[in-house]
């Protein structure tokens, strides 16, 4: 079974995010648990976290299809050392309300070297990042997501993926979020499905298919292999409509969370529908 829904709003508390969802007819569910760019999270106090649950059981959602995102100003590869502390402390902030809201996976972009490093030492670095944060936690995967090489952004290749993965030592508690627009605008092509199949192969062999615990459904403003990522509504980008036809109808892709990031929060219970309606 699929398990398709959107990046829903927190305002008001945490607690309304499984309403949010709800009432564009989510089956599954993102949502940041804090201010996404602030380094200081406000803490979750108990009846954030008993309403949270409560509505969560309430309208239907397992933890395992809601993905929590960190925080934007997360660099868990940063050069500098201050930066780097700073990351650290945040994310195990980040994993510790996934904790306490009894949710199974965080959700994060792995890092940047700025310039400063070099990009395979910015991969050991998130790695170590990473083990530091899980030795001081329990439950919670880390779940990397691919990302478009933006700038100096890292983890546009199936092989940082590997690299990251290979050095985290708890592989239990390690996995991927793979990102439609990103994974195109990085230079995979996934525009027909033969192609999306070609390109799913060579994930398993770099990095490995069990490791995917979810997906951003998004299309893409731009061109294959721009490297830019700039997020469009399903069919109305350079991707068209034939890869989310594929997804839908691929086994590989049950029951796990599968979020749209798309621009238009107006169209997203109009976008869940279309995507339900791929499925042959």
């Amino acid at each position: 079974m699929k398990y398709i829904g959107a990046h829903v709003s927190i305002s008001g508390g945490v607690e309304n995010a499984p309403q949010n969802a709800e009432s564009i007819g989510a089956k599954a569910f993102a949502m940041f648990t804090s201010n996404q760019r602030q380094w200081m999270a406000k803490p979750l106090s108990g009846k954030n976290i008993t309403q949270f649950k409560e509505n969560c059981k309430s309208s239907g959602y397992d933890p395992a299809h809601i993905l929590p995102h960190d925080g934007y100003l997360i660099n868990l590869g940063h050069p500098e050392e201050d930066g780097l502390e700073k990351s650290r402390s945040a994310f195990l902030g980040e994993l510790q309300r996934c904790e306490q809201l009894g949710l199974q996976y965080l959700n994060f972009h792995p890092g940047s070297h700025l310039n400063k490093i070099d990009p395979v030492l910015c991969l050991e670095r998130i790695a170590e990042s990473i083990n530091l944060a899980l030795d001081q936690t329990a439950g919670v995967t880390a779940v990397i997501e691919n990302t478009a090489g933006q700038g100096t952004n890292v983890g546009h290749r199936f092989e940082h993926l590997a690299r990251i993965i290979g050095s985290v030592r708890d592989k239990g508690r390690i996995g991927v979020c793979l990102d439609t627009c990103h994974v195109y605008s990085s230079g995979y092509d996934i525009k027909t499905a033969m192609a999306f199949e070609n390109t799913l192969q060579v994930f398993d062999t770099l990095v490995g298919i069990k490791y995917l615990k979810s997906m951003h459904l998004n299309d893409s403003k731009k061109i294959f292999g721009s490297r830019v990522d700039r997020h469009e509504s399903i069919g109305k980008g350079s991707l068209g409509i034939e890869p989310f036809r594929f997804i839908m109808n691929d086994p590989r892709f049950d029951d796990i969370p599968m979020v749209l990031e798309t621009p238009d929060p107006s169209i997203w219970e109009d976008e869940i529908k279309l995507l339900y309606g791929l499925i042959e």
